[in-house]
């Protein structure tokens, strides 16, 4: 982990003295993209992705490409990414889904 962290930029969710969600960006790619279930549905999620947007455009991107799971599909859907291509890992289907910043 430590090894990511040293070549990402990660943002981290915090509400009292717990984590309750992680979001990753690495060069233009989003990754690592948690939210605690208790804490779904309030926001936490697109906050985040609020902050990689802003980092990703500081650091000079025009688009944000993230490898979602099936059930991740709606939430960056609803954020303006748009499906590209399904990508298979064994019986894992991973969507990559692309959003431009401009």
């Amino acid at each position: 982990m430590l090894q990511l962290f040293k070549k990402r930029q990660v943002f981290v969710a915090v509400c009292g003295d717990k984590i309750v969600g992680t979001a990753g960006l690495d060069g233009t790619m989003v990754r690592s993209v948690f939210v605690d279930p208790e804490f779904q549905g309030r926001g936490v999620g697109s906050r985040l992705m609020l902050e990689i947007e802003e980092a990703a455009r500081a650091n000079g991107a025009t688009v944000l490409t993230v490898p979602s799971s099936v059930t991740a599909e709606r939430f960056y859907f609803r954020l303006g990414f748009r499906a590209l291509r399904d990508s298979f890992h064994d019986d894992e289907r991973t969507i990559i889904m692309e959003r431009s910043l401009k």
